[in-house]
């Protein structure tokens, strides 16, 4: 089964600096508790779908800001 690609090229950008920061304000301590938590899961979910290019919640929303004729 092929996966067809749905994160765009400044979508995936915005998500690997948003998950990158993310990760980094926790480990750095910036966050403590239950939002450290919250920014690790979020951080990595928003690293993964953007190195993956793939989003399960646009197939939900049928959003798809990758254009195969751009990249």
């Amino acid at each position: 089964m092929k996966v067809s690609l749905n994160v765009g090229g400044a979508d995936r950008m915005i998500r690997l600096f948003v998950g990158g920061a993310l990760i980094w304000m926790a480990f750095s301590s910036l966050l403590t508790g239950n939002m450290a938590m919250v920014a690790y899961v979020v951080g990595a979910v928003a690293l993964f779908t953007g190195i993956v290019r793939f989003c399960p919640a646009y197939v939900l929303f049928g959003v798809k800001t990758y254009s195969d004729k751009l990249e």
